[in-house]
């Protein structure tokens, strides 16, 4: 059973020192039994039976640390826990210390063990309400510090659940915090005075010159030699008329002589100062009441802050034996707790990283310190350092040295600045030598640069009157610049004007109905009006372009190639041509194309025009005209066509010639009553008066013709007039009734013989 036991023990030490050096936390000066109640708590968890099997577990799964630390690390806290106590800090400490500080001496405040920051932030409640926000903001600084790194990440971002600030009485939850969604936030401003950290009040040095120290709830987890250990450090962290803050269930300082009680129901004490001194070994240590005999306590407190130094100490003793490393020490150079009180010189150590052995002797023969810098040093799977080495007597009341003392400090970046130093300072000397050379060079260049000086005046006179005359020509260029002005404005004009001319000639091309085409002197096609679209079938994009005798159109466009031809040399237009074509709807049409030279300002022909006219009906009307003037031609009956106004003879038809007796030039010189014996010129102007006028169509009359021989005739005439033909004519039909009388006499006088 002893056996067993004795061999949990050593287990559970060793996962006390594995948590140590994997996590920095030091938990050896903790009760043992509610230590090993929480992490056995841990192992049933994860189903580990023994402290050597959750060894191998952590070791297994490194996660498992953060489980067990917020296990092992109760972290019950609330803003203003244990209000009465509170109420005390407010009414009787907070207004001494701002009494002792003055109007504008800074306050440190301190809270151990801060978890997820409602302790210090009900610090900064509480001194604001007092000093106000900026004197607040300008004065206090608030250390809150915890083992728990996700506390303390907690803390950080202030932010809480409705029901963590159930405590914070109303108008200070308004004033202090800010809500967002269903969480409350600290104040920005009140927040930047708190400063979280991670800090192990066991083995690190402590924060100094703190006016308040709010440790509660911690001092009843640790043994009673830790407690020995931690209760100086918080002595020395308290300014000498600071106060210190415990919790509910410490007493351990009813009967302290560092403290005097404040409010012994409240736990608030008052530091009480002690005089503090160098030990024989250069340690801090506080003087005891009964003649500054070293106390346990004491002793652990300066073990404590050689522990926390960053500088490795090791000491030997005056036999030659190990018997002092501290934490950092034994971390450098693998020193297990088992090398205390071993020989030194087997210990690696001795000649690793240089030999230590000798220079211990030489100390000690010469009582004078020895300095060994930047040795070399090289940590298995660590990058290389430079240690610097001291080794100092170290030396009793009686000045006798009864150790010697073995000092490792860190110097790799000192020998690197150094390294750096006599680098630079070879560069500085080349820069030198060079600067120098440089200087005499500078010399010469200033000799030179003086006799361009006086070049540069002499160039800068004649660039004063370059200058000048740029002001000149800069006079002229800025009329030249508004001449320039009124000509652009006028070829604006100009060219709105000929865009205008253009618009309205496309309109015009548009508008006539005829085709027209324009040729250059290619004879490709330039233009191709509407009508030439509507009759061809062809849209002017089709055509424009191209070649217009290959043009496939229902018009024999090559009977016109000599034609254009030859007004491109002749430059002067050629009779019109009638030909027959067809259209796009495959109706049979005649076409009259005049051809003119397209001449510009120097009368050169650049190309030709075509102006194309569908003269279909008029050919028809033509030939139907010619078809009548013929029958009426040749017809025996007489027609006469006369002047309306001179009634003189302007064309007869042949029978007309023929029963008059008179050719067409001789008529053309006598008017029709000239030739009515019983009819002067104005009787036949009043006969036909009602025709000219418009009042009758037609007049019809018998009257007698005189032929050329003086014979004469009756004849019926039948006139018209036709007002709208160029000239207006008249129209006279003679029917010689001669023989129709005859008759008619005849039948008289046979009538009359009769009766």
């Amino acid at each position: 059973m002893t056996k067993n036991t004795d061999h949990s023990d050593s287990d559970f030490s060793n996962l006390i020192r594995h948590i140590q050096e994997s996590r920095g936390i030091d938990f050896r000066g903790y009760k043992r039994t509610s230590l090993e109640r929480r992490i056995r708590r841990r192992m049933e968890e994860v189903g580990c039976d023994s402290f050597a099997s959750y060894h191998s577990f952590l070791e297994a799964h490194p996660q498992e640390f953060v489980d067990l630390l917020n296990t092992v690390l109760i972290n019950v806290t609330s803003f203003f826990r244990d209000t009465d106590a509170w109420d005390v800090l407010r009414r009787d400490v907070v207004p001494r210390i701002l009494e002792r500080k003055g109007d504008n001496g800074s306050i440190r405040i301190w809270s151990i063990g801060c978890a997820s920051g409602e302790e210090p932030y009900s610090l900064a409640i509480l001194f604001a309400e007092v000093l106000g926000t900026v004197d607040f903001c300008r004065r206090v600084k608030i250390y809150a510090t915890d083992l728990d790194d996700a506390a303390l990440n907690t803390a950080r971002h202030a932010t809480y659940a409705m029901r963590e600030v159930e405590s914070v009485p109303e108008p200070l939850l308004e004033r202090y915090f800010e809500r967002t969604n269903n969480h409350y936030v600290f104040q920005r401003e009140l927040r930047k005075c708190v400063i979280f950290g991670r800090h192990n009040v066991v083995s690190d040095a402590p924060i100094s010159r703190i006016d308040l120290l709010i440790c509660r709830n911690l001092l009843i987890y640790l043994e009673a030699d830790t407690q020995a250990v931690v209760l100086p450090r918080l002595h020395y962290a308290l300014v000498n008329d600071g106060f210190l803050f415990l919790g509910k269930a410490e007493t351990q300082l009813a009967r302290s002589r560092m403290f005097e009680p404040v409010d012994l129901k409240s736990r608030i004490f008052a530091k009480v100062p002690q005089e503090w001194r160098r030990t024989a070994g250069g340690s801090l240590s506080l003087a005891s009441d009964a003649g500054n005999a070293r106390t346990n306590q004491q002793a652990r407190l300066m073990e404590s802050i050689v522990d926390g130094s960053s500088t490795g100490y090791l000491a030997v003793n005056a036999e030659g034996l190990l018997v002092f490393a501290n934490v950092h020490a034994r971390r450098l150079f693998d020193v297990q707790e088992t090398d205390i009180g071993r020989p030194f010189q087997d210990l690696t150590i001795s000649y690793r990283p240089t030999e230590l052995r000798s220079r211990i002797e030489e100390v000690r023969n010469s009582g004078r310190m020895v300095r060994i810098e930047h040795q070399p040093f090289t940590r298995p799977g660590a990058e290389p350092t430079r240690l610097t080495i001291e080794v100092a007597p170290l030396v009793s009341r009686d000045g006798k040295a009864f150790a010697t003392l073995i000092s490792f400090f860190d110097t790799s970046r000192v020998y690197l600045l150094q390294q750096e130093i006599e680098a630079a300072q070879e560069s500085l000397e080349t820069t030198i030598e060079e600067l120098q050379s440089s200087n005499e060079e500078l010399e010469t260049t200033n000799e030179e640069l003086q006799s361009t000086n006086e070049e540069l005046e002499t160039t800068n006179e004649e660039l004063q009157s370059t200058n000048e005359e740029l002001e000149t020509m800069n006079e002229e260029l800025r009329s030249t610049n508004e001449e320039l002005e009124v000509a652009n404005e006028e070829m604006r004009r100009q060219s709105e004007e000929a865009g205008e001319y253009r618009r309205y000639s496309e309109s015009i091309l548009r508008s006539i109905d005829v085709g027209i085409i324009v040729l250059d002197d290619n004879l490709t096609v330039q233009s191709w009006n509407r009508w030439s679209e509507n009759i061809w079938g062809l849209r002017s994009e089709e055509v424009t372009g191209e070649p217009f005798l290959d043009l496939d159109i229902g018009l024999p466009v090559q009977r016109l190639r000599r034609p254009l031809q030859d007004i491109l040399i002749t430059e002067a237009p050629v009779d019109p041509l009638e030909m027959e074509a067809m259209d796009r709807r495959g109706r049979r049409i005649t076409c009259r194309i005049r051809l003119s030279p397209l001449l510009f300002d120097n009368w050169l022909a650049r190309g030709a025009v075509l102006i194309i006219e569908d003269v279909t009906e008029r050919a028809r009307s033509d030939a139907f005209t010619s078809y009548l003037g013929r029958i009426v031609g040749e017809s025996l009956n007489e027609v006469y066509f006369l002047d309306s106004s001179t009634f003189t003879f302007h064309l007869v038809n042949k029978g007309a010639e023929e029963k008059l007796g008179y050719p067409l030039d001789a008529l053309r010189q006598i008017a029709l009553h000239d030739l009515m014996p019983d009819i002067d010129a104005i009787a036949f102007g009043r006969l036909v008066e009602p025709l000219l006028s418009g009042e009758k169509a037609e007049i019809v009359f018998e009257t007698t013709i005189e032929r050329s021989d003086r014979s004469v005739r009756q004849v019926e005439l039948c006139m018209q007039y036709f007002p709208r033909e160029q000239p207006p004519i008249l129209v006279a039909l003679a029917h010689d009734v001669t023989e129709r009388q005859r008759i008619g006499m005849e039948d008289s006088r046979a009538e009359t013989t009769s009766g």
